[in-house]
């Protein structure tokens, strides 16, 4: 994995929720024939099922949502705040209409389980364990579902095993 090492998920010294909070992140599944990614801002890491985990949300709208559905790997990349530009980019663009991460200025990686970016800081590399539609009738707090979904486009939640994290050399 040209310029970046290895490390162990307990040796990760990062706050998650300025990472993926105010940071923000890019989920990306593909193949180097074809790859799609998507900004994020909600997402989790912990440890569930005695392992390291990572849990993202995307809605059914959106493109990357194939590609998560038919990989078994999916990568999250985190950027310093010189990159604000391209996760702008990224998250209100979509990969349908054309080469977006080209259009960002991104360079993806292929040497791993999944496509990942070069000008990443850190990068996830996750399985895919779970997918999980979020179901109206499971709000506890009636007042989420009005705020977050007045158009009743759920998100499919999706939890990766963490398998490699990967940091700027």
């Amino acid at each position: 994995m040209d310029g970046f090492r290895a490390i162990e998920p307990k040796g990760l010294n990062v706050n998650p929720f300025t990472m993926i909070g105010s940071e923000w992140m890019l989920i990306t599944a593909g193949t180097s024939e074809k790859c799609n990614t998507m900004t994020a801002s909600w997402g989790s890491l912990g440890v569930l099922w005695s392992m390291p985990a990572a849990t993202v949300y995307v809605r059914p709208t959106r493109y990357t949502l194939g590609f998560l559905d038919r990989e078994k790997y999916f990568s999250l990349s985190v950027f310093d705040e010189k990159y604000r530009g391209a996760l702008d980019y990224c998250g209100s663009h979509s990969g349908r209409d054309g080469d977006k991460i080209g259009a960002a200025g991104l360079t993806p990686a292929f040497g791993a389980e999944a496509p990942y970016f070069r000008e990443a800081k850190t990068v996830f590399l996750c399985r895919k364990l779970y997918r999980q539609p979020f179901q109206p009738a499971c709000f506890t707090d009636g007042s989420l579902d009005g705020k977050n979904y007045p158009n009743k486009d759920y998100h499919i939640m999706f939890v990766g095993g963490i398998e490699k994290i990967l940091v700027k050399a």
